[in-house]
């Protein structure tokens, strides 16, 4: 068998294996990494959530070690606390891509509408360069009715378009979440995904 047959082999064998993976180190634009990405998200979080009554105590720095440790794999570092302009809560670095993909994220523990966007004063003001890809807000909801909380964030930021936001939210393609774009000031254009993660524990008595 020559090299290009093994090559071949192994690219079908991590298609296989870990397809999320392969998706996301061939990324070969924003749109397709941050596809990719969305992904691995979605199943971090669902993690989270399917555990939240042994997460019930966490402060958002807990949480946000128990998401890290959900995120990470090969290919994809994730640390906590790392050095911006600030200690970010999350820092993601796809190790293996050209040109080097970074995301910044923040993390919140739901207290309304005005505390996420402090959050977001914080991503955008402080840590993001305009050099990272899209930043990333996590709401941790322990509260009932995650659906209407994260709709109340939405609208609240369409209303006052805080950090320069250029319009109307958008869809985002996992559920109780929303995009957001805003003028940085570097110049860019930088996108933000605000995503909820359903953290409400019913109690009994």
């Amino acid at each position: 068998m020559n090299e290009s047959s093994n090559a071949h082999a192994l690219v079908e064998r991590i298609r296989r294996k870990g397809p999320e993976f392969l998706d996301l180190i061939s990324a070969d634009s924003d749109e397709s990494f941050e596809a990719a990405f969305e992904v691995l998200l979605e199943k971090a979080l669902h993690g989270l959530e399917r555990n939240k009554k042994n997460f019930k105590n966490l402060d958002e720095e807990g949480l946000s070690a128990a998401l890290a440790l959900a995120l990470s794999m090969p290919g994809l570092t994730i640390t906590q606390e790392t050095n911006s302009n600030g200690h970010v809560d999350l820092t993601i670095e796809a190790d293996h891509c050209m040109p080097a993909r970074i995301k910044l994220g923040e993390a919140k523990i739901y207290d309304g509408p005005s505390y996420h966007i402090e959050g977001l004063i914080q991503l955008i003001g402080r840590y993001l360069t305009g050099r990272e890809g899209r930043g990333l807000l996590i709401e941790y909801v322990k509260k009932r009715d995650i659906r209407a909380k994260m709709e109340k964030i939405r609208v609240q930021m369409d209303t006052t378009l805080p950090l320069n936001q250029s319009g109307p939210a958008k869809d985002h393609a996992i559920k109780w979440a929303f995009l957001t774009e805003h003028k940085h000031s570097s110049g860019e254009d930088v996108q933000v995904g605000h995503v909820g993660c359903n953290l409400y524990v019913e109690e009994k008595g």
